[in-house]
């Protein structure tokens, strides 16, 4: 049996959500850990790892059945939950999420305030842009490459770029404040996001994970 690359500290753990999490430290050295540093926060062991180099650092927590793996890092303030899998060389953090059946792989970065959720599938060198204070209620816009082009999250919405311009027109109007600023921000999106890559299938990237 492989030695365990680290352990849940039973008395360094905190509630979040209703949700007891436990901090992990470090048994042995590995990638850029060293023997003993104490990392992030886990729900089980099932949440990280004990092959590779991936790790946890800081503040940042993983619970429900989320996973990390690979290579893979999350820090900062960063939560990954539901079934979300990170894994590769991926690197989650800043305040972003992942959530759901969410997938980030490859050398994909998901940072700042943004959020990944639902089936999507960040990965490669996959970009995704992200903006704060927007909307009526100052929330935050994410739009990043998915196998169905680019999607978008904004508040309690999920789905489309095409379909997102779509419903704004429909709620605020395509020459109010708020549609234009809408609109300005998934015209920079489109530019900065290649949506020329072939993302994978699911049945390979899950072989990855």
């Amino acid at each position: 049996m492989a030695r365990k690359k680290f352990e849940l500290v039973a008395d360094q753990s905190i509630e979040v959500l209703g949700i007891k999490l436990f901090r992990i430290r470090a048994l042995i050295s590995f990638g850029s850990v060293s023997k003993g540093d104490l990392g992030g926060y886990i729900a089980k062991e099932e949440n990280l790892s004990q092959n590779g180099n991936a790790w946890i650092y800081g503040d940042a927590w993983v619970s429900g059945d989320a996973r990390v793996s690979g290579d893979a890092r999350v820090s900062g303030d960063a939560w990954i939950y539901g079934d979300a899998r990170v894994y590769g060389n991926a690197w989650v953090s800043g305040d972003a999420q992942v959530y759901g059946n969410a997938w980030v792989s490859g050398d994909a970065r998901v940072s700042g305030n943004a959020w990944v959720s639902g089936d999507a599938r960040v990965y490669g060198d996959a970009s995704i842009f992200w903006a704060s204070r927007v909307g009526s209620e100052n929330g935050t816009l994410t739009v990043f490459r998915a196998k169905v082009g680019l999607y978008v999250t904004r508040g309690c919405f999920a789905g489309t770029d095409d379909e997102f311009l779509k419903r704004v027109d429909e709620v605020h109007g395509a020459e109010s404040k708020l549609g234009r600023e809408y609109h300005l921000l998934i015209e920079v999106a489109r530019s900065r996001i290649d949506t020329s890559i072939a993302i994978p299938d699911s049945d390979e990237t899950r072989e990855a994970a």
